[in-house]
């Protein structure tokens, strides 16, 4: 735990202390590329809202897999950005200040997000106010950091490249991880026939999801799943098994790499990154508030970042781990 310099000052139930005259806060670091260890919890600059923009007293960020790709330094090309940095896609908090020209909140109110640069595992981020939504009012405000990058990933998987339609028989391979989660739940209130895979540790948890059938893929073929009209491929690897399951005419949308079809398939593929989207943001809250969708997370210290990362690395994470500040 990093001790707050002397003469620290006590606000709004977070410490607010400076470090020769520049306001300071803690966050989870990468100095520089790397493993875990590359990951320090320690100070960092308190930012400071720009035009369009409003200042996150955080109450929470979230692990997502592709943190690992930012921390390593392979997303380079994707999200230019160079140490230092903060870590933290997903931001959920209370609106502190805003800037100039930003529209739509005032201070006090409840927020989620999506920061496409990070910048969320700190005790105060900044965002663009078009960015934002309101957050869930049934949720724990912390655990509504779970929502934006899972959920925004899963939405535009079955709606925009998946087309989902009531009826049709959907699997989602991969439903034990957090786009996994909003998968199975957006699926089935979409009136589709959910059939997932998952391991023995994440079964009960799917199911209680709304999967209708469960394939347990450490013990059964991924064929006893099939055939199916749409496949949510969520995991990394070949995609070409769950491909042989897909009806002529069906679909399969990827997540995690570029899928390689036979010539003359009859099935067409969709790879995709997902994007920022406030309004389907605000669509996802309406259900959760709505009970249509549940969010459930682990919620950890912020002070565990690198932890966490490790345990993900090692396979040991389930569903979404919220870092609280």
């Amino acid at each position: 735990m990093v001790k707050p310099p002397a003469g620290a000052e006590t606000g709004g139930g977070q410490q607010i202390y400076f470090v020769k005259d520049v306001a300071v806060m803690r966050a989870a670091l990468v100095n520089e590329f790397g493993g875990p260890s590359a990951i320090e919890y320690g100070t960092a600059p308190r930012p400071v809202p720009g035009p369009g923009e409003v200042l996150i007293r955080v109450a929470g960020t979230s692990f997502n897999p592709s943190d690992i790709g930012l921390r390593s330094g392979l997303l380079r090309e994707v999200l230019p950005v160079e140490p230092p940095f903060v870590i933290g896609a997903d931001v959920s908090g209370t609106v502190e200040t805003v800037g100039e020209g930003a529209t739509g909140f005032v201070p006090g109110d409840r927020v989620i997000g999506r920061l496409d640069r990070g910048g969320a595992a700190a005790e105060y981020a900044v965002a663009a106010a078009a960015d934002l939504a309101a957050a869930p009012v049934s949720v724990p405000l912390a655990e509504a950091a779970a929502i934006p990058v899972a959920g925004l990933t899963a939405w535009q998987a079955l709606f925009e490249h998946g087309r989902v339609e009531a009826g049709m028989r959907v699997l989602v391979n991969g439903a034990g991880g957090g786009v996994g989660m909003f998968a199975v739940q957006l699926a089935r209130h979409a009136g589709a026939r959910v059939v997932a895979t998952a391991s023995p540790r994440s079964a009960r948890a799917v199911r209680n999801y709304g999967a209708d059938e469960i394939v347990d893929y450490t013990r059964a073929p991924l064929s006893e799943a099939g055939p199916v009209d749409l496949v949510l491929h969520l995991v990394p690897g070949d995609a070409s098994g769950p491909l042989e399951l897909v009806r002529p005419g069906g679909r399969l949308v990827s997540i995690t790499g570029p899928v390689a079809v036979p010539p003359g398939s009859p099935v067409e593929t969709a790879h995709f990154v997902a994007r920022n989207d406030a309004a389907q943001l605000a669509e996802l809250v309406a259900l959760v508030d709505a009970g249509a969708v549940r969010v459930e997370a682990a919620v950890r210290p912020l002070a565990e970042a690198a932890a966490v990362h490790r345990e993900a690395e090692a396979g040991r994470v389930r569903g979404k781990v919220v870092l609280a500040p």
